[in-house]
């Protein structure tokens, strides 16, 4: 069969004498045979290549402990821990040995996956009748299903990356990963072989972006191909393992409609928020940690025409922008020798030379706010970007904040009237309590009075107590204000009858 290759005198027989083999009857319960041959050097140096082989163009390198799987360490009781027994891992150990010894993984990386995944478990379940392992064949599906997703996959991870229900994926070594499910956090009974199997899960899926993890550089930002975001903090850092923080996309991209549906916003907000991304106001969302602002950012940038040429930049790529003429920029992080860094404030002054009608900044965390104020206030109307803030007036005060610490010697005043110049609408999110995301706040950046930036709301969210369930009761209210500060440039887009129906019937 293909992909498998001569027997290299390691003890086992090959696989290519067993076609034809019939599977043992299956029992209830999993055992191991007494006969497994030791491991040898050579099995460890095939079950070194093994951890890493998966038809992938970027191959991590992996030190020889991370791959070769052994019984695992008795993971601290908690409520999600793991039911398989001891018995299983010992089987799955045995058989995963002797995968390493029968399998090509040369021939195997030129497989696609489905083709890989096929092979692989051809071969295990030769294996299994080789080696006169009894199991039941709930056991034998789930063996296959886990020796896959460790050769070709992210391991235990698979599992938990396939359910579109989980927001963040929080694995805490390798005897402790919990889940977010609707604003919950919950232990989970998923674990790793140890922690070289985990570090080396994560090498895996930040080489995919061209970035490293190790000890010499322990702290990683990385994507997944379908634009999650990771986070990796490795030992000597990371006291008790490797520390992996996953903050997963939806695979049905979310838009306003479905925010509405979530009652993250009432139907005439997401009208006014509407015509706010039409009309090219420029736009700051503020919020929290885990409030959804890049979810915000997506839906927002649903109502940019088609024929505008955007630009993004971002420290991972997590945006999923739906028009055709998007250029994606993303930081770069220092190498060995700490040379070739490319900020994030050195995207935005580039991407001005590049003919944006507008530019999103990802996230605001630095001097880079000062060449999005300059970029918003010179030509480049409908700018988006986000940051971090407990809302609107914190979210000014925290820009202001942020270039003076570039080392911009400019009075408070001229930032001020910058921020004034440049930020037209600030939409706060907000995560509560109960788990449920909010937008808190539509609110308008109007002008100064002295040295205060005034501003004026146009939706709030108001909390009106809390159900049996503990969930939390309120809704979207406006203000009153029937003419916004945004109301010419609705007028020039004519966009301001739809602007005026949607306030008239909030007071309603």
């Amino acid at each position: 069969m293909f992909g498998r290759r001569q027997d290299s005198g390691s003890g086992r027989p090959p696989a290519a004498s067993t076609e034809g083999a019939a599977p043992p009857p299956p029992p209830t319960k999993a055992t191991t045979t007494k006969t497994a041959a030791p491991k040898t050097a050579a099995s460890k140096t095939a079950a070194s290549r093994a951890a890493v082989a998966k038809p992938a163009p970027a191959k991590p390198a992996a030190s020889s402990t991370a791959a070769a799987p052994v019984a695992p360490q008795p993971a601290p009781a908690h409520p999600g821990a793991d039911v398989r027994s001891p018995e299983y891992y010992q089987v799955k150990t045995t058989i995963f040995n002797a995968l390493i010894d029968t399998i090509d993984l040369t021939q195997l990386a030129q497989l696609d996956t489905e083709s890989a995944r096929e092979e692989i478990r051809d071969i295990v379940s030769e294996i299994i009748a080789i080696k006169n392992v009894v199991m039941s064949i709930a056991e034998q599906e789930d063996l296959l299903q886990d020796i896959c997703n460790d050769v070709l996959g992210y391991g235990p991870l698979e599992p938990l990356l396939a359910r579109d229900d989980i927001a963040d994926i929080m694995v805490n070594g390798a005897g402790l990963t919990f889940i977010e499910v609707e604003g919950r956090v919950e232990p989970t009974n998923v674990k790793f072989r140890d922690n070289s199997q985990l570090l080396n899960i994560c090498q895996r899926i930040v080489s995919q972006v061209g970035r490293r993890v190790d000890e010499s550089s322990p702290i990683c930002d990385a994507r997944l191909a379908d634009g999650s975001r990771v986070n990796v903090i490795a030992p000597p850092l990371s006291l008790d393992g490797p520390t992996l923080t996953i903050r997963k996309f939806r695979k049905d991209k979310l838009t306003m409609n479905d925010l509405v549906g979530f009652k993250s916003i009432s139907p005439e907000g997401a009208d006014v928020l509407a015509v706010v991304g039409n009309v090219r106001c420029n736009v700051l969302i503020s919020g929290g940690t885990g409030s959804g602002k890049t979810t915000l950012l997506n839906c927002m940038t649903g109502f940019i025409d088609t024929d505008e040429r955007i630009i993004t930049c971002e420290d991972a790529a997590e945006l999923q922008l739906q028009q055709p003429h998007v250029v994606r920029l993303e930081t770069r992080p220092p190498n060995l020798e700490g040379q070739g860094e490319v900020t994030m404030r050195d995207l935005v002054k580039n991407c001005l030379r590049m003919r944006p009608e507008r530019i999103i900044v990802g996230e605001v965390r630095g001097p880079e706010a000062f060449d999005l104020l300059q970029a918003m206030n010179t030509g480049h109307d409908g700018s988006m970007g986000t940051l971090h803030a407990n809302s609107p007036r914190e979210a000014l005060s925290r820009l202001e904040s942020m270039i003076t610490m570039g080392g911009f010697a400019l009075p408070s005043k001229t930032i001020r009237e910058m921020i004034v110049g440049s930020v037209d609408v600030i939409v706060q999110a907000a995560r509560l309590r109960d788990g449920s995301r909010r937008i808190t706040h539509v609110t308008e950046v109007l002008g100064t009075e002295g040295d205060v930036i005034t501003t004026q709301d146009l939706f709030i969210y108001d909390m009106e107590g809390e159900d049996e369930q503990g969930k939390i009761i309120g809704r979207h209210k406006s203000t009153g204000i029937a003419r916004p500060a945004f109301w010419d440039k609705a007028r020039y887009y004519n966009q301001h009858h739809k602007l005026s129906a949607a306030l008239d019937r909030a007071q309603d």
